[in-house]
């Protein structure tokens, strides 16, 4: 049996479908409970995931199949119930092309289980329609910029005092350095939001939704951590779905490898690109039921365009011209993977052995075909390589300087160490500083270097990275960016020639050498802290070494760099070559003459 509902909007179909594709907050909006599944890995390696609840006064027990869908095409999902009124049960959603238009039919199948179903099907399937079409209404006219909020919701029950714990929250947010003015809104987020933008709540999104640069945002959300409004955890990210299947409070709690039921494999972490912090609110403030409301709709995983479910020895063909890129083809359960860089045009087909993907000759543009030799049900599936930037990865909290500030005993465990790909490090000293003491005094040296420490510190913050210590009257900064990284430097040097012009050239006057690298790194905690380590390091102190003074060396991976090309235009520079003791080879370098 089956009801459908049709609409047309005003919106292409890439604009509805990350609204209308949200089964999480949809369902989340339709008043259904969040639940979890339990995931029993099968003989053949797919894994049978099986739910329990209550919905409707109902108690149901199913097994979820796999979602099927295509990017702005497509999806539906088919829940088979060994409890309550119906056998079958779920959603066919489909959006058709009409120009810069959109047609979307929104179909419920289902089919009787028990008397309850068969006489009263008709009537629940049209009462759980018109509940649909309400939120279906609602999330198209938020995709319009007709609506601030995706669905009128419920206010949640929150626990006795929670509002005015909260306003005393934020408030405290504020009064941090760190809290950037965000704490009103910060705490409305979490007394108001829904319960799926919660429990994996991403600085990043929030940023934009707050209209506040990403550093921001971050820096708010550790501030509130601080204060006790959030909590935060180190989320270790499935390698196959990317979801968070081990989540730990702190670094050095964090494995060097999970298992993903859902995927039923081992992964390993990879510092840089699968260890995500993100946070929650704290559950005295608001609690949040364990599970979710979908767990496998298309936006659980938005970097899969098209996903299949495919019976044993079924051929489907499906529709869909992908956008040049890196994907790669492979099924839900383990099993060989294919990589396929795609140049546009046809894009290969995708046949599935019990071993695995191996790819099939190209059909025509705008078409994919499936073939399911493996002899069981499976989902096959084409994803994009690319990881997203939403994520917080680790690499770019512990080069924040609110991060260092705040959670400075956040290190990682004994014995363990983290690799980077890239860290873009910069080294500074002051030359002459002895003699500095020596021309002015002690207590009137130390106050200038302790000033030059303080405006060094803040130009490193504004340009979104850390200071990692100080050794002596040196400073170790690193940046998750070297454009920012040479942006700091010569705002360093500009500042200097400010200082020096304040203060009067003589007795006072500062000389700062800088030098700075960019390259891949190792994490170690040093002393208690999180330091780095490996020859980026030394190169980069190295080069800071072969700085006269009021100028700023760059390696040539630095002065190099795509990003860092247009701020070197017009600055007096010339290219030089020393040999450094560590090195082969003479090392080649940028001195960069600064302006002040």
């Amino acid at each position: 049996m089956r009801r459908t509902l049709t609409w047309h909007f005003d919106l292409p179909a890439d604009r509805l479908w990350p609204v209308l594709a949200d089964t999480n907050r949809f369902n989340e909006a339709m008043g259904l409970p969040a639940y979890k599944l339990e995931e029993t890995p099968q003989p053949n390696g797919t894994v049978l995931r099986t739910g329990r609840g209550k919905a409707a006064g109902y108690t149901l027990a199913w097994e979820e199949k796999p979602y099927e869908w295509i990017l702005n095409r497509y999806f539906r999902q088919s829940r088979v119930f060994t409890q309550g009124p119906f056998r079958r049960f779920g959603p066919v959603f489909e959006i058709v092309p009409e120009g810069r238009r959109s047609k979307v039919n929104y179909t419920l199948e289902w089919e009787p289980l028990t008397l309850v179903g068969r006489l009263f099907g008709s009537r629940l399937a049209r009462q759980a329609g018109e509940a649909i079409e309400r939120r279906m209404l609602q999330a198209a006219a938020f995709a319009k910029g007709e609506r601030a909020t995706m669905f009128d919701l419920a206010p949640p029950e929150l626990p006795a005092g929670a509002r005015e714990r909260a306003a005393a929250l934020a408030a405290e947010i504020d009064r941090s350095p760190y809290g950037n003015g965000l704490g009103q809104l910060l705490t409305d987020h979490v007394l108001t939001g829904m319960a799926s933008d919660l429990a994996q709540l991403r600085p990043k999104p929030l940023a934009r939704a707050f209209g506040v640069t990403p550093r921001a945002a971050i820096e708010a959300c550790l501030a509130a951590v601080r204060a006790g409004l959030l909590t935060m955890k180190w989320d270790l990210l499935c390698d196959n779905c990317r979801a968070p299947k081990l989540s730990v409070a702190a670094l050095a709690e964090l494995p060097r490898g999970a298992h993903c039921p859902s995927c039923n494999i081992d992964y390993d972490r990879d510092f840089e690109r699968n260890v995500e912090l993100s946070f929650s609110p704290a559950p005295a403030i608001r609690p949040l039921m364990a599970g979710g409301y979908c767990l496998s709709g298309p936006m659980a995983t938005p970097h899969v365009p098209v996903q299949v479910l495919l019976a044993p020895g079924e051929k489907r063909p499906i529709e869909i011209d992908l956008a040049p890129g890196r994907y790669r083809l492979r099924t839900l359960h383990p099993g060989v993977a294919v990589d396929v860089d795609h140049v546009g045009g046809a894009f290969p087909g995708v046949r599935v052995t019990a071993l695995g993907v191996e790819t099939m000759p190209a059909d025509r543009p705008g078409r994919i075909a499936f073939a399911n030799e493996a002899g069981f049900e499976l989902a096959a599936l084409v994803e994009d390589r690319t990881w997203t930037r939403e994520a917080l990865t680790a690499p770019e909290v512990v080069s924040l300087q609110a991060f260092r500030d705040l959670f400075a005993e956040a290190t990682l465990r004994p014995g363990d160490e983290a690799a980077v790909g890239q860290v873009a490090l910069l080294f500074t000293d002051l030359r002459g500083s002895t003699a500095l003491y020596e021309r002015i005094g002690d207590a009137a040296a130390f106050n200038t270097v302790r000033d030059h420490f303080a405006f060094l510190a803040a130009i490193v913050r504004d340009h979104d990275g850390a200071v990692v210590k100080t050794i002596g009257d040196a400073v170790m900064a690193s940046f998750g960016d070297p454009a920012d990284a040479v942006k700091a430097a010569l705002a360093m040097q500009a500042r200097i020639a400010g200082f020096n012009r304040a203060h009067g050239a003589g007795d006072r006057e500062l000389v700062l050498k800088i030098g700075v690298h960019v390259g891949g790194s190792v994490i170690v905690s040093l002393n208690e802290r999180l330091d780095y380590f490996g020859s980026t390091v030394n190169m980069a102190a190295r080069l800071q070494g072969q700085s006269a003074g009021g100028d700023v060396v760059l390696s040539r991976a630095v002065a190099e760099d795509p990003a860092v090309n247009p701020l070197l235009d017009g600055v007096p520079a010339r290219v030089e070559s020393v040999s450094l003791k560590g090195f082969a080879e003479p090392v080649k370098f940028v001195r960069v003459l600064a302006r002040t």
